[in-house]
């Protein structure tokens, strides 16, 4: 393992408490009104993760590289990862943003630092639960979801306060954290501001996601499908912001940058291109 990279497993009680239960909800399709139905859901969610709780694990790995913009694009530990930029105006004081933007610029010779993470259930879960009964079968799928997005939560507010330390005097409720309301951010792949999945080999190249069950198909998604990945800038004016749609300018720009040809690039981004 690079030894700039930290593995950390979590039982799912320690996880519990970091869980967000409205992602939960949305999941079932329950809404707002439905109070009984979703007792009844977080009541049998409970159940389950007392029977789960010690059979598997979730897993956290991360790192934080030395790092710095260059363009559009962030350079971690020497390797070039392409960011994409906004081509419409969100606001009049947030326009046209990009990641790359809350990273120090190469120009100012003084290096900067970003994290990278995944984060992922044990594989067991999701195939010890592929059985005939599809109720079990979407509970399990959907807790697994949520777990993998805590341990995230847990481990960023780990890396923040100790591993980066970069808010070491922190001190946040979990309502708190759910709204984020932390310096800095945790941009997920797959994400409105990184929507390309085929960033994850340049991660897993930095990380060995392997090491943690976590492995790649061809348009770079993660499987288990409970698995989280992405960066961690701590900038204090870094924000969240929808890419939006891209045009046929910026797919071959960002294609050039990727070393990934245009075509195939078009597949991976097919959601944020217009469709003809």
């Amino acid at each position: 393992m690079n030894s700039k990279v930290h593995h950390i497993i979590y039982n799912f009680g320690e996880l519990k408490p970091y869980i967000n239960w409205p992602y939960f909800d949305y999941a079932w399709g329950v809404g707002s009104k439905g109070r009984n139905e979703r007792s009844r859901l977080r009541h049998e969610a409970d159940a389950m993760l007392a029977e789960i709780d010690g059979r598997y694990s979730a897993h956290a790995l991360f790192g934080i590289f030395t790092a710095n913009s260059d363009g559009d694009d962030i350079l971690i530990d020497g390797v070039r990862v392409p960011m994409l930029r906004q081509q419409h105006e969100s606001d009049a004081r947030h326009s046209n943003l990009c990641l790359a933007d809350f990273v120090r610029p190469l120009s100012k010779g003084i290096p900067d630092q970003v994290g990278v993470f995944a984060t992922t259930v044990d594989a067991a879960l999701e195939k010890d639960f592929a059985t005939d009964d599809p109720y079990r079968k979407m509970m399990s799928q959907t807790l697994a979801d949520r777990l993998a997005e805590a341990a995230a939560e847990k481990m960023h507010q780990e890396v923040r306060t100790c591993y980066w330390g970069y808010a070491p005097d922190e001190r946040l409720t979990i309502q708190q954290l759910h709204i984020e309301a932390f310096q800095g951010i945790r941009p997920a792949i797959g994400y409105p501001s990184l929507p390309d999945t085929s960033i994850n080999f340049i991660l897993s190249d930095l990380l060995d996601m392997k090491q943690i069950g976590i492995r790649l198909t061809e348009s770079g998604m993660m499987m288990p499908h409970a698995s989280v990945s992405g960066l961690m800038i701590s900038h204090p004016k870094a924000r969240y912001f929808n890419l939006g749609i891209i045009g046929e300018d910026q797919l071959r720009d960002y294609a050039a940058r990727r070393g990934v040809p245009v075509e195939l690039m078009r597949r991976f981004l097919s959601n944020s291109l217009i469709n003809d």
